[in-house]
């Protein structure tokens, strides 16, 4: 059991002997409120001072009661104090609480449920980007490993499939979840369990076995991935195509920083709403290729032609540079920089 939990419920059993002793005295010896309490308090302190009065035989015996379970307690209060404050586990209380208190101002997150081999890969990923995030695991050994070893990520102790534990995860802010443990049936609870607590929370689930894919939909999820298709398909398309696989390894891998892939969301409030790609300037001005557009209903344009018109909450795909995607990006959340680029490039159009 927890060393911190241990000195809890010491506390609690500390708490009913002092009841305990001063309502016993009240009771066999008649005495009032406070001189009972202070009779309790010495003999379970074992501190010697007399009697506060005389004492009956049943007073006496209810003593002897007392100190033999009062000094057993103590002792087990003192042991506990002694293991917190010898083996770190008070920095470690500490640092918890600290994690706690950063994870509940967490806004926009994404949950990610286990932290195995693809758990540490995505929070890899998303601490690239950087995105906020938050791991959840039920593994203490795990737990604790990550806390004091680990790269500093927010991590919370629990069972995705309770929804407390989601609670506190913030899963009510939260923007996604990613259920990545490695049953099939956790990762139906924990998509059931997360989507009675925020119906329009994005749901990514893992699934490993043929025929999970239907039930984590059916549970909620709005993608369902499988590592080992994805796998298998990928090593036949490096023998069949390895070219194109190099060229989506460069354009969609953090660490190659000559050309990357990116899209970028058009706001509901943007300057750039009703125009088209040609009269935005985008790619003159930033260099990047957009490769397609997502549209809000899900339809998809793949090399858009130059008269594409630009709705809210539209989805480019761009590929270019990491300066000019992020030039780009610059761009659509500034609504003076449009008026200005709009006028430029319709003139050079016209």
């Amino acid at each position: 059991m927890d060393p911190v939990r241990h000195l809890k419920i010491s506390l609690g059993v500390l708490l009913l002997l002092l009841s305990f002793g001063t309502f016993g005295y009240i009771a066999i010896e008649g005495w009032d409120a406070l001189d009972a309490l202070y009779m309790t308090v010495i003999t379970l302190g074992t501190v010697g001072f007399r009697e506060v009065h005389n004492l009956s035989p049943a007073g006496k015996i209810f003593t002897m009661l007392l100190i033999f379970f009062g000094v057993g307690v103590i002792g087990y209060i003192v042991g506990s104090l002694a293991q917190i404050m010898f083996e770190g586990q008070f920095q470690r209380i500490m640092g918890r609480k600290k994690v706690e208190k950063a994870i509940a101002a967490l806004e926009g997150h994404y949950i990610i449920c286990g932290f195995g081999r693809i758990g540490s890969l995505i929070c890899k990923e998303f601490s690239a980007k950087p995105l906020p995030f938050v791991v959840v695991e039920k593994d203490a050994a795990m737990v604790d490993l990550m806390e004091q070893d680990g790269p500093g990520y927010l991590v919370l102790r629990g069972d995705a499939t309770i929804d407390d534990v989601l609670l506190k995860a913030g899963i009510k802010k939260a923007r996604g979840l990613i259920s990545v443990v490695t049953s099939d049936t956790e990762n139906v609870y924990i998509t059931l369990t997360a989507r009675g607590l925020n119906p329009d929370l994005f749901i990514l689930a893992r699934a490993g076995e043929e025929g999970s894919e239907i039930k984590l939909k059916r549970a909620g999820a709005n993608k369902v991935v499988s590592p080992y298709l994805i796998g298998g398909s990928r090593m036949a398309q490096a023998i069949l195509r390895p070219t194109v696989v190099d060229f989506i390894e460069i354009a969609t891998g953090h660490e190659h920083m000559e050309l990357q892939m990116e899209e970028i969301m058009i706001p509901h409030r943007c300057g750039f709403i009703g125009e088209t790609l040609a009269s935005s300037g985008f790619r003159k001005e930033t260099g990047v290729i957009i490769v397609g557009v997502k549209k809000q209903n899900g339809k998809m344009v793949f090399n858009p032609e130059s008269h594409t018109k630009l709705e809210a909450h539209d989805t480019l795909i761009v590929l270019g540079e990491p300066g000019a995607i992020q030039k780009l990006e610059q761009l659509v959340g500034c609504d003076s920089c449009a008026e200005e680029l709009i006028r430029k490039h319709r003139k050079t159009n016209g």
